[in-house]
């Protein structure tokens, strides 16, 4: 008896179509590269790399921010711009270089390519690689199109997971890298400074980790509400107009009297960061994984005479394999997350709605069905 293999077959059958913005913060859905008929015939792919057909992708605070305010610190918007950077899709096309992936393999976009040459690479914290091309950082273009040529390295295989909690891994990697990093610990008391996405998730790695008890702010009341739904064990404070040391002492409060030892600080924002730096204890740890202004005050003395760290992060590295095990075995559940869906053609209104605070949206996913699939025996 002889056994059949099964081989499958995609058939890229639209064009590559994605969401540019521009510095005159126009925002529009165009054609891109690489063609439908690169796609097909494959002669786009470079060594080591695959072309992933994108299934789902996130829309991330900063592609609101390239689009309305053009520039993101020293990262600026100076030409017809590609957006997006949380994406997962299928591969649809290998270079005979790679090996360990194969059409149909469903796949995790890691969304940077590193130069693999300077200390940060070499010494394997390639976050902060001196030349590295951040897809959806200008110039570099985003995963927001229909198709996508990138290495294949750092396409992480997820098996069945969903495509929309494969692109929800980039946020968990950016949690994940604080919590790594910040040294939370079982019983820990922690602080999280806002209530987004990156904050929520941070929310749920903290409850995962043993924290308690656990404190989440926001200045919104539907997101506090959404936090706790989403971690019913977490206490919600509001955060009121309030000198930084007066909401320091209204954060305590909510603790019931605990200083917490660790604050994970996810908006950017400098009242915020001082409110955190007054709240926790003395030895204590701010650890700051939002963005904000070039330049900010913080009480320095309270750091001091209280020996307070003050950390920062910058992106993610080496986070993917644990991200995909903790949602694989059910540790961290992603899906309440998404509380919008759009279609890759109406990517537009998705835009609209991520940046309008009265829509309630927590993470907008922007998703794509552009290609007939068959299965075929292989001899």
């Amino acid at each position: 008896m002889s056994s059949t293999a099964v081989e499958t077959v995609v058939k890229p059958s639209k064009a590559n179509i994605a969401v540019f913005t521009n510095p005159a913060h126009k925002l529009w859905i165009n054609e891109a590269e690489p063609t439908v008929e690169d796609v097909q015939q494959g002669t786009s792919l470079k060594h080591g790399e695959v072309t992933v057909a994108v299934k789902s992708t996130g829309i991330c605070g900063s592609d609101v921010h390239f689009w309305h305010a053009g520039c993101i610190g020293p990262m600026i918007v100076e030409g017809d711009h590609i957006l997006g950077h949380e994406s997962a899709g299928q591969v649809i096309a290998v270079h005979p270089s790679v090996t360990h992936l194969k059409v149909g393999d469903r796949v995790a976009i890691e969304p940077n390519i590193i130069c693999n040459e300077c200390e940060p690479c070499l010494t394997g914290r390639y976050n902060g690689c001196e030349k590295v091309l951040f897809l959806s950082t200008p110039p570099v273009p985003g995963l927001l199109r229909r198709y996508v040529n990138h290495p294949a390295i750092w396409c992480h295989k997820i098996g069945n997971m969903s495509y929309e909690n494969g692109s929800l891994l980039e946020p968990l990697s950016v949690a994940l890298a604080g919590m790594q990093r910040c040294g939370v610990k079982l019983g820990d008391a922690v602080l999280v400074c806002g209530a987004g996405p990156i904050g929520l998730i941070t929310l749920l790695c903290c409850q995962a980790a043993g924290a308690c008890p656990l404190v989440i702010t926001d200045i919104d009341e539907g997101r506090l509400k959404f936090a706790k739904e989403l971690c019913p064990s977490v206490i919600t404070h509001k955060v009121e107009r309030l000198s930084a040391e007066d909401s320091a002492k209204k954060i305590v409060e909510s603790f019931g009297g605990i200083e917490p030892a660790i604050a994970l600080e996810c908006t950017g924002v400098e009242s915020s960061v001082a409110a955190a730096i007054w709240a926790v204890k003395f030895g204590g740890k701010v650890f700051v994984i939002g963005v904000g202004k070039n330049e900010i005050s913080f009480p320095f003395m309270r750091c001091s005479t209280r020996e307070v760290d003050l950390q920062f992060q910058y992106r993610y590295c080496n986070t993917w394999p644990r991200a995909i095990r903790l949602v694989e075995n059910g540790v961290i559940d992603l899906a309440k997350l998404v509380t919008h869906r759009f279609k890759l053609e109406d990517a537009l209104d998705a835009f609209q709605t991520a940046a309008d605070p009265k829509t309630g949206a927590i993470k907008v996913q922007i998703q794509s069905e552009d290609y007939i699939q068959e299965t075929q025996p292989q001899k």
